[in-house]
């Protein structure tokens, strides 16, 4: 479905330090600088997969994004959407993708978001009878049948990126890219978008390729995600995975009766209190139900909570690793 194979892509920004005489030197002579946005990017990502494409600012996430879209032009390296050149058959290569940028809109700003729709039915050519059972489908799945008589500039956030994601998908993309999708919005549009994009993935097998710097739409819609950082894919693998790679100290905390005075090999403590105690276990020593064993031995427990590794410690342990 998706090959990107050693591509590259850099830009040439000009420069210049701060101060009046310096930006008039700069109108007669410039200084430039080459920034390498992507540096040999390759993967594969099959049809149907939701991939979540994770990376610090600046790392090339939506470069990646706008060169798969066929919006820029790799310097190099090659890569096959559907068996098409994204920026030689881009014509084609659009009816089979649906773009959403968080911080862009595809919608037109003064009319009602309903006329915006009937723009792109015309752009993409869908047939009437598609287009009335899309919008069946989008409306009623996304909530949105009362805001599309509204103008775009009258809506939330999220009303208003509900609505972009109903855009994207009128004409029945193969692929959707999704940078951002839920940038701004509240927990309720959160869930909403975020359990749209399960149904049309499980319904129509529409490949998603994410981009988000938010742990909790990793965590809730993918299961393989690749990380960028400088340019460059760093890692690309499967979450559950690297949950259990960063899954090494895990945390106990117990209400009790009695009294801890020390702890076998593996256990510290991480905070301590004359009925309650939080305890960080070390499970390449000592296993957790072997810990909670031993402590029931000593005190009498009343309570206790395993804390589990989370996205967030995996992002943030991988971001670690690789210094970015």
């Amino acid at each position: 479905m998706i090959e990107m194979k050693n591509i590259c892509k850099s830009f040439k920004v000009s420069k210049r330090n701060a101060g009046l005489g310096r930006a008039f030197k700069s109108l007669f002579k410039r200084e430039y600088e080459v920034i390498k946005a992507l540096e040999d990017v390759s993967f594969t990502i099959d049809e149907g997969e939701m991939v979540g494409y994770i990376g610090p600012n600046g790392a090339g996430k939506s470069t990646t994004i706008k060169i798969m879209s066929g919006i820029l032009n790799p310097d190099r390296g090659e890569c096959i959407i559907n068996g098409k050149v994204p920026w030689r058959n881009r014509i084609n290569h659009v009816k089979d993708i649906g773009v959403v940028f968080g911080q862009r809109s595809q919608l037109w700003w003064d009319v009602p978001v309903a006329d915006s729709f009937e723009l792109i039915k015309e752009i993409y050519k869908i047939s009437d009878r598609d287009f009335k059972s899309n919008m069946r489908m989008l409306t009623d799945l996304l909530n949105i049948e009362d805001i599309i008589k509204v103008p775009a500039r009258q809506l939330s956030l999220g009303q208003r990126m509900r609505c972009e994601i109903a855009a994207s998908l009128l004409h029945n993309p193969k692929i959707l890219f999704l940078d951002e999708p839920t940038i701004g919005l509240d927990a309720v549009s959160k869930i909403a978008v975020r359990d749209f994009i399960k149904n049309i993935n499980k319904e129509n097998k529409t490949t998603v390729i994410l981009t988000t710097h938010d742990t909790q739409d990793i965590e809730a819609l993918t299961k393989r995600i690749i990380l960028i950082g400088k340019g460059r894919v760093l890692l690309d693998g499967n979450l559950e995975d690297l949950k259990q790679k960063f899954n090494k100290i895990r945390t106990i905390t117990i209400d009790y009766s009695g009294n801890i005075t020390e702890l076998c090999p593996g256990l510290t403590f991480a905070e301590k209190y004359s009925s309650r105690a939080v305890i960080s276990v070390d499970t390449e020593i000592v296993s957790i139900s072997k810990a909670i064993a031993y402590l029931a031995e000593r005190v009498e427990i009343n309570d206790f909570t395993v804390d589990s590794v989370t996205v967030d410690d995996v992002v943030v342990g991988l971001y670690k690793e690789y210094r970015i």
